[in-house]
């Protein structure tokens, strides 16, 4: 790990060095052209499209931890008694919760309530009240609750309570959360290889829009390494620069999403919150460091295929 972090310093100071360099080398490229938009926008693009990518893995990070919570916190008790027994089962029940230590709350829910929750899967106007249908208890419980406790002694003393803690639901909503923010470092990585792709390009096709220059250049003595410099520090600053607005556009339509609990789904979480408003300032950077790799690598490489 030590050298992996070595490596990533090294370069970082020499994109530092390469954008406080010899100015003077910036002539051996044209200010204007194609490949000027070409590395601005493609720059921008992308890190707009990282801003989101980057939104969107802390959002499901947020939302696993949110479902989480909220189907730990709340269980449901099911009573599956006859008629004649099932107001003494919930009586009793209610009175077992009560003096259980760690419930917040718990409160039997009324016919209308579970003809709410049934109505999207069996209508509005079936006559449930002619279905033997079970009574259910709406639980809350603290952190201190002791499920299995409370488990077997609702066994022991109303044998026909079951108490649901939602693990069958909680765990593949987690799951299914965290498989999308490993989409989303996904799509980080994706938009950092394309970047790194349309930045090559870029320096290709400036190489070899100023073959003649090159040549004019290494006549009178100028080395490799200096014609590279030159086509690096240019490439990296414009990606730089792209990459800054980029991220500004990308952070202002993040704010701009909905973010009040009242609209509910996912883009109730989608945005930045924290110290998590500090990670967008890195896309610049690391889109200025994938540029300055990419600009040298294929510098170097088309500088040793010329005459």
């Amino acid at each position: 790990m030590r050298p992996l972090l070595d490596a990533l310093r090294q370069r970082l100071a020499d994109l530092a060095e390469l954008a406080l360099g010899d100015r003077a080398s910036d002539r051996v490229v044209p200010p204007t052209g194609h490949t000027v938009w070409l590395t601005v926008l493609s720059a921008a693009a992308m890190a707009f499209l990282a801003v989101f990518a980057l939104a969107l893995t802390q959002a499901t990070g947020r939302l696993a931890d949110a479902w989480a919570e909220d189907l730990a916190q709340s269980m449901t008790i099911r009573l599956a008694a006859p008629a004649a027994e099932a107001d003494a089962q919930q009586a009793a029940v209610l009175a077992i919760l009560a003096e259980t230590p760690g419930v917040a709350s718990a409160r039997a829910l009324t016919p209308a309530e579970q003809a709410a929750l049934l109505e999207p899967w069996l209508g509005p106007d079936l006559p449930l009240d002619r279905l033997p249908l079970p009574r259910l208890i709406d639980l809350v419980g603290g952190e201190d609750l002791d499920v299995e406790g409370l488990r077997l002694r609702l066994a022991g003393e109303v044998p026909g309570a079951v108490l649901d803690d939602h693990t069958d639901w909680r765990a593949p909503l987690v799951a299914a959360a965290d498989r999308l923010r490993m989409l989303g470092w996904l799509a980080l990585v994706l938009i950092a290889g394309v970047m790194g792709a349309v930045v090559s390009l870029a320096a290709q096709a400036a190489l070899a829009a100023n073959a003649e220059v090159i040549r004019v250049l290494r006549l009178i003595g100028a080395r490799d390494f200096y014609v590279a410099r030159a086509f690096t520090r240019r490439v990296t600053l414009r990606a730089l620069a792209g990459a800054a607005g980029g991220t500004v556009l990308g952070m202002i339509a993040v704010t701009l999403l909905p973010s009040e609990p009242a609209t509910g789904g996912f883009l109730t979480y989608l945005g930045f919150s924290g110290a998590g408003w500090l990670a967008p300032i890195l896309v610049p950077l690391f889109a200025g460091l994938a540029a300055f790799l990419a600009t040298r690598r294929a510098a170097l490489r088309a500088l040793a295929r010329f005459e």
